[in-house]
């Protein structure tokens, strides 16, 4: 446990830890020692290696889930899971506006179309509600993303793919240990995607992990990671198109070394934003996080929702603000919508052919504002706070002092 840090502490400026340096990570000696061992062994190819499986039956063992395959990035993790699916050209995959471009740029490569559902303003999910606003007889999988750590409102959502036969596929980028009615994000839906980018719960810089109870997908998956070629098969062959998306060695030893790090990383995110959250509440034009009932928030990053009625200019006054104080946030968390960046705005695919949007059903592509109340209004009010598991009570007073502070 920290020390309490005195109020009179908190007023000084206080330097905050950075995921993107030593200071926010939990990176040291287990990590060099694996990969020395692992450089020491000659063999840094993960068909060969050891630290790959090893990472991949450890994680599979945490979630409880039969099958788990290591791949070169969080994008590649959604990849192969898209891939899994194996959808026709011109097939709908539903997915959120508000997430990174990796996870929809391969939905396009797998000749897919990426169909928008709205958000609930308030966590930027998706909801049963705005999904069922985009079914349609072409929707081949639901993409259901826990923004910043905090779960969807999985239990309609999966009633209402369960009643369509519709795959749901998990990106838990964010979401490492999240849980809802006590199962783990990433084991309820058909696939789960993690992601071991730098800022994520646990890091081995670039890295991903795609869980999945069904055989059949895990087969698939396993395949396209590895150019579809069937090692130990009595007749390897190349079997369909498919690409390299192994993680090497090096990756894999760091990964291990990374995975047993990850409670501590999830406890101490938890409970400094329980400690953030109990000395924000009741500030007026200012909501802390609230996940769905039953489900545990793992705090990627820490957000708050910014009321412009109450505070002067919104999240991005608010923010200027904190700038002051060497507090950087990120108001919006991106500055525009997914389906507004000139990738979908232009249909730049292919040279100049516009597939697979050239398969598209008009409705599919329909990226008016009036569609997305949720998905604006989400975006005018958010505040993304850093955040990373070395925070201490000294850091999350000093955020809470800096906030109430600039909000009056």
């Amino acid at each position: 446990m920290s020390p309490v840090i005195s109020p009179i502490e908190t007023k000084r400026k206080v330097s905050l830890p950075s995921d993107q340096q030593a200071d926010g990570r939990t990176l040291g000696s287990d990590e060099m020692e694996a990969v020395c061992q692992a450089i020491k062994s000659g063999t840094l190819t993960s068909t060969k290696g050891e630290y790959v499986k090893q990472l991949e039956q450890g994680f599979a063992t945490r979630l409880g889930s039969p099958h788990c395959y290591a791949s070169s990035s969080g994008t590649a993790a959604l990849h192969v899971a898209f891939a899994a699916i194996n959808p026709e050209p011109g097939d709908e995959i539903i997915t959120t506006p508000i997430t990174d471009m990796g996870a929809l740029t391969p939905i396009l490569y797998q000749g897919a179309i990426p169909v928008f559902a709205d958000v609930d303003y308030r966590s930027c999910n998706v909801t049963a509600d705005t999904i069922a606003a985009r079914l349609s007889p072409r929707t081949k999988a639901i993409v259901v993303t826990h923004l910043f750590g905090n779960p969807c409102d999985l239990n309609p959502i999966m009633e209402l793919a369960r009643a369509r036969s519709i795959p749901v596929i998990e990106d838990c980028a964010q979401a490492f240990d999240a849980k809802y009615q006590g199962k783990a994000v990433g084991t309820i839906g058909d696939i789960g995607c993690f992601s071991l980018q730098q800022g994520k719960h646990i890091t081995t810089g670039e890295g991903g992990l795609t869980v999945t109870r069904d055989d059949e997908f895990a087969r698939h998956i396993y395949l396209f990671i590895n150019k579809a070629w069937g090692y130990g098969d009595p007749k390897p062959d190349h079997y369909f198109l498919a690409l390299n998306y192994r993680m090497n060695e090096l990756t894999g030893a760091v990964g291990l070394a990374q995975l047993g790090k990850l409670d501590y990383s999830v406890a101490n995110r938890i409970a400094m934003a329980d400690l953030l959250n109990a000395k924000l509440q009741g500030l007026d034009g200012i909501e802390v996080p609230k996940p769905v009932p039953g489900a545990t928030h793992t705090y990627w990053k820490y957000c708050l929702t910014i009321d412009p009625k109450v505070i002067s200019g919104g999240a991005v006054g608010l923010a200027a603000k904190l700038k002051e104080r060497g507090i950087f946030s990120a108001p919006r968390y991106i500055q525009k919508p997914a389906f507004a960046c000139e990738v979908f705005v232009n249909q730049r695919t292919f040279g100049n052919s516009r597939f697979p949007f050239t398969l598209a059903r008009p409705e599919a592509v329909d990226y008016r504002s009036e569609l997305f109340p949720g998905t604006f209004q989400g975006l005018e009010r958010i505040l993304v706070l850093p955040w990373n598991e070395n925070y201490t009570e000294l850091h999350a007073n000093f955020l809470a002092d800096a906030i109430r502070e600039c909000a009056r």
